[in-house]
Order: structure tokens, then C-alpha cells, then sequence
């Protein structure tokens, strides 16, 4: 095992760094994290040669300068990575030098993000692979009931719905609070009835009055809850797909998470409403080895069966060796089996891979890989580890720092409804300390505001 390099910094007690400026050290943080790739080295080297009250002093500093917390930013990160550099180069864990140099609720947040000890096991890197190894067990076996926020209300009337939705529209002004209780406490089924119901009593078309009465954020999410699940998935990837760049985000979101016949049902809409195959679209706007992995993503083909652990074991194999340099055959085998087994089966191999490598899969992607393809393959692993928890991500990004992502929230609120959004809330609260609900507040208002919370469908 490596020596602790010479000069440094960690010796089991930091002091008070010499000519600190919280500032300068706030901003080289920043630099590490946000350019091309991150600074992992120099990242750890401020942190550790730093004492706690000066790294306390350099969170302020980081909120003052950037309006962002420092330990979210962190998070960000990937910790097993800085965890093997800090304990390849100090023989000793991050974890024991946070619980010896740092107090009070700064190192509690530290601590939850280290997430483990790699002196626990007395060996080098030991305790983040029976970590991930639990994890993928617990996985296999769980029976997560998945429930949505929208359900069918019961003694529906699309006759009254229809006539209380016109009566919002007609007139001066609109009733926006009728419109909003009415399309966020229906199911999709109801709102397709109540459509329908509307054009029979009123010879108009419900959308086109819609689009005509609301605008902007509150216009997108109501006209989305009111198309069928797969023409508006089939639409998001349109949209996507449009003019000079690509939402390669969305692409990967949709058809990353996505069930067979989730896929097959959008791969029809996409085809009646546009009059081209998703697949020719996609062929057209993507390029390389991702262009590949979309594609056959959009096949909706994944097997369904339960696992084989004889088959998990040769699947592991193949994809844990890496021949040195040869990053096509590497992205080529991953594709073939993150593309094709079912959810069971690759939670497997998963499993049998950290017992191979001592690595967790996700970690050794974000390794080797790069770009588009490596964010792909996380997503189909982090959809297999646990979905919810995927799309609790996505949700506290599209509304982390100074802006909001209008377009991901409003997407995932949506698509996840009727699916797994309950679930969703609790895995964020359990992650972010807040809730689902408390997070919308904060970073929306008016209208779309209203409209949201109703969907999310309670606080926790």
C-alpha cells in the first residue's frame, strides 16, 4: 500500500492553516468542482489541510459568493472516488479523519456524506464493496409496492367535470383554481372521459380552449396531464429531438426508465403523431455508441424473466474485464447485457460484479466512461437499484441552486403521477431532509405553484 505522500497535511490533528483566506479557498472549490471532470485531489487536499472551524468559515464563504451550500455540492461528487484517493494516499479513512478533526452538526452532514468507513473492515477499500453488496441483496429481494399520488376519484362525473371546465373558460377571465382541482384530482382515464364528454356538449375541442385560457409553466403541466401517458412521453422526446441541439437528458430519462410496454405503447404514439419511427428519429439525432443504446433501449425488447444466477455470474465476468484501453468493446458489452436482462436478473449481476471487483457497477461506469454513454448506463443502473430514488434525484436537481429546470419537474410530475410518485416522496425526504412538497414551495410560485403541490398530493 502507498506511503502517506511527503508534507502531508493529514497526521491525525489538523491545526489552523497558515495565511487562510476563506475566501480564495471557497473559490478554488468551486473551480475544482465545476470545470470539465472534477479535481478530486484538490478538492481533498483543501479539505483535510484545513481546520474545522476554517472549513466551517469556507462554507460561509461558498454561500456568500455562490448562494449554493457547499456540502450539497459535495454530494454531487463521487464519494467512493475521493474516498480511495484519500485512502490510498493517507492510509487512513476520510471517514476517521471527519470524526476526529471536525464536531457538532457539520460533521454529522460530513459524515452522511463520506457514507462509510474504509478502515472498518481493516483492509483497504473494503467496507464501500460490502456496502454496495448488502445493497444489491436488499434489492433483489425487496417488494417495494409502488403507489401514485393520482388516483381515480371516485363518483366521477365527466358531465359535471366538462360543464364546471367550460364555465372556468367562458367569459371574461379564467377560473384557474377550477381548472387546477378539476385535471389534477382525475386519473388519466377520467380526463380522456371528461374530454370527450366536453366535445360532445360543447362541439369544442377541451385542449385548444385550454391553450387559449393558460399560459407558460401552469399551461405545459395541465395540457401534459391531459394527453394520454404515451403521446406525451412520445412528444417529450420529440421535443427533445427539435431543432439545433439535443436534450440528450431527457432522451435518457424517458427511455432509461421506462417499461417494455411503456416503450412499445410510445413507439406507436410517436409514429401516429409524428408520422416517423421513434427509431429513424432517433438514428437521426444521435450519433456513435449512444445512438445504439437509445435505439435499443426503444425496442422495448428487455427480457422479463426472473433472475439465473449461473448466467448472473457470466454476465459479471464479462463485463468486469476491461481490457487496458479498449473502450469500445467495453461500452459494447456493457450494452448488450444493461440493454437486454431483465431488472431481476442484472440486480444479480450487480451483485456477483462487486463480488468479482470489489467495486460497485455504478462506480466503475462513471470511472471508465464518459459523456452521454456513461450517463445512460448510471441511468439504467440507478433505475435498477431503486427507480424512485432516481427520480427523487432528478426532482431535487431541477430545483436545486439559483434557477429551475421548469421543463424536468414539470416531466417527472407528470409522467410518475399515477406510477411510483408517492414513492418518490418518501425517498426524497429520506435523502434531502425535506420534502417533496417543501422543496416545490420554495422554488415555485403562483399558479403552477398550486397546480404542483396538488399533484404531489400531501407533505411528509
Amino acid at each position: 500500500m502507498a506511503k502517506p505522500a511527503q508534507g502531508a497535511k493529514y497526521r491525525g490533528s489538523i491545526h489552523d492553516f497558515p495565511d487562510f483566506d476563506p475566501g480564495q479557498d471557497a473559490e478554488a472549490l468551486y473551480t475544482a468542482m465545476k470545470g470539465f471532470g472534477s479535481d478530486k485531489e484538490a478538492i481533498l487536499e483543501l479539505i483535510t489541510s484545513r481546520s474545522n472551524r476554517q472549513r466551517q468559515e469556507i462554507c460561509q464563504s461558498y454561500k456568500s459568493l455562490y448562494g449554493k451550500d457547499l456540502i450539497a455540492d459535495l454530494n454531487e461528487l463521487d464519494m467512493l472516488d475521493i474516498r480511495e484517493i484519500f485512502r490510498t494516499k493517507y492510509e487512513k479513512s476520510l471517514y476517521s479523519m471527519i470524526k476526529n478533526d471536525t464536531s457538532g452538526d457539520y460533521k454529522k452532514a460530513l459524515l452522511k456524506l463520506c457514507g462509510g468507513d474504509d478502515d472498518a473492515a481493516g483492509q483497504f477499500f473494503p467496507e464501500a464493496a460490502q456496502v454496495a453488496y448488502q445493497m444489491w441483496e436488499l434489492s433483489a429481494v425487496a417488494r417495494v409496492e409502488l403507489k401514485g399520488t393520482v388516483c381515480p376519484v371516485d363518483n366521477f362525473n365527466p358531465d359535471a367535470d366538462a360543464k364546471a371546465l367550460r364555465k372556468a373558460m367562458k367569459g371574461l377571465g379564467t377560473d384557474e383554481d377550477t381548472i387546477i382541482d378539476i385535471i389534477t384530482h382525475r386519473s388519466n382515464a377520467q380526463r380522456q372521459q371528461i374530454r370527450q364528454t366536453f366535445k360532445s356538449h360543447f362541439g369544442r375541442d377541451l385542449m385548444a380552449d385550454l391553450k387559449s385560457e393558460i399560459s407558460g409553466d401552469l399551461a405545459r403541466l395541465i395540457l401534459g396531464l391531459m394527453m394520454p401517458p404515451a403521446h406525451y412521453d412520445a412528444k417529450q422526446l420529440k421535443k427533445a429531438m427539435e431543432g439545433a441541439g439535443t436534450d440528450e437528458k431527457a432522451l435518457i430519462e424517458i427511455l432509461a426508465t421506462r417499461t417494455n410496454a411503456e416503450i412499445r405503447a410510445i413507439c406507436e404514439a410517436y409514429k401516429e403523431d409524428y408520422h416517423k419511427s421513434l427509431e429513424d428519429a432517433l438514428s437521426s439525432d444521435t450519433s456513435g455508441h449512444f445512438k445504439r443504446i437509445l435505439i435499443s433501449l426503444a425496442t422495448g425488447n428487455r427480457e422479463e424473466a426472473g433472475e439465473d444466477r449461473d448466467q448472473a455470474r457470466e454476465d459479471a465476468q464479462e463485463i468486469a474485464d476491461r481490457p487496458s484501453g479498449d473502450k469500445t468493446s467495453l461500452e459494447t458489452r456493457f450494452m448488450t447485457i444493461l440493454c437486454t436482462r431483465s431488472y431481476p436478473h442484472l440486480r444479480r449481476v450487480f451483485q456477483e460484479f462487486v463480488k468479482m471487483t470489489n467495486y460497485d457497477v455504478e462506480h466503475i461506469i462513471k470511472k471508465e466512461m464518459s459523456g452521454d454513454v456513461r450517463d445512460v448506463f448510471v441511468a439504467i443502473v440507478q433505475s435498477v437499484k431503486n427507480k424512485p430514488l432516481f427520480f427523487a434525484d432528478k426532482l431535487y436537481k431541477s430545483m436545486k441552486g439559483a434557477g429551475t429546470d421548469e421543463k424536468t419537474l414539470t416531466r417527472i410530475m407528470i409522467s410518475r403521477s399515477e406510477i411510483d410518485l408517492l414513492n418518490i416522496r418518501r425517498e426524497f425526504i429520506e435523502k434531502y431532509d425535506k420534502s417533496l412538497h417543501q422543496a416545490i414551495e420554495g422554488d415555485t410560485s403562483g399558479d403552477f405553484l398550486k397546480a404542483l403541490i396538488a399533484v404531489c398530493g400531501g407533505e411528509d
